[in-house]
């Protein structure tokens, strides 16, 4: 009977552990900038989910790659923008939510502590420094 018992209570846990972790892998997949003007492709290395930007509207200057050139690093400055990982480092926190990462804005050079939740199709990306609320939230749109 005690056998069976915790048989019973070992299948619930490796079903709820299945459960969430298919919830966490939700936000795989491609997202539309609020701008229409980038694609970004949400992945996972481990645990950890990233970002990185894969399509922009408009990928050159002068027939040359858009640069990270407001990068803080003088020795970033040259690398193209198209691929750039741009978020990095977030947890699932259960919910639709993702916590304990950072963004990076290449436009003005500056990172993030940053927050997503996901509500269906659309991204909820959160911003901010210091406390979240001292930030901004932008939605992405799932490509399908």
């Amino acid at each position: 009977m005690i056998k069976k018992a915790c048989l019973a209570i070992l299948f619930m846990a490796v079903c709820t552990l299945t459960v969430s972790a298919q919830n966490a892998d939700a936000i795989l997949g491609k997202w539309l900038s609020p701008t229409s003007e980038g694609q970004i492709q949400i992945y996972k290395k481990g645990s950890k989910f990233f970002g990185k930007l894969v399509w922009m509207k408009v990928p050159d200057e002068d027939g040359k790659p858009k640069l990270d050139k407001f990068n803080p690093d003088p020795t970033l400055r040259s690398r193209p923008k198209l691929n750039l990982e741009i978020l990095k480092d977030f947890v699932y926190d259960g919910d639709n939510v993702y916590e304990g990462g950072t963004i990076y804005d290449p436009q003005s050079g500056k990172t993030y502590s940053c927050k997503m939740t996901l509500k269906g199709d659309i991204l909820k990306v959160r911003g901010y420094m210091g406390i979240s609320l001292l930030g901004r939230t932008e939605n992405f749109s799932r490509i399908k």
